[in-house]
């Protein structure tokens, strides 16, 4: 069983004691998390796809640590200017185990049917005009 989740405004595609790398999410380390933008789900072999999100399903995690990401080198330069900038950037992303994923059945909303649904009102017919032409 696999889940596409929307996760710190990043989709991945999960499974079950699988390690992913986020962004920095609130919490301690050690502490549960639950995510429930699921934007698909698929138990072997039936999918389903939400509209935006399926409804029901959650993805239960645990945070494992909060570290850094690897150094990006920026580098800035203008030709014969004698203009250089080196900088480096660590992003902080935390660490997550995902521990399940769980697919409760939600009953359809019920419809009403034409008949009990209220009849609308017509408007009042307009009045022709009497002014004859000359």
């Amino acid at each position: 069983m696999y889940a596409v989740v929307e996760i710190a405004g990043q989709q991945f595609k999960v499974e079950k004691d699988q390690k992913v790398y986020v962004n920095r999410l609130e919490g301690k380390e050690g502490s549960k998390v639950s995510f429930d933008n699921i934007l698909m789900l698929d138990n072997s072999g039936k999918t389903t796809i939400g509209t935006p999100m399926v409804q029901g399903a959650s993805v239960e995690a645990k945070i494992v640590k909060h570290l850094k990401d690897d150094k990006v080198i920026v580098f800035k330069k203008k030709r014969r200017k004698g203009y250089k900038v080196k900088n480096g950037h660590r992003q902080p992303i935390t660490e997550i185990i995902i521990q399940g994923i769980s697919e409760k059945k939600v009953t359809p909303m019920k419809e009403v049917s034409s008949e009990k649904a209220p009849a609308a009102k017509k408007a009042p017919a307009a009045k022709k005009s009497t002014t004859a032409k000359k």
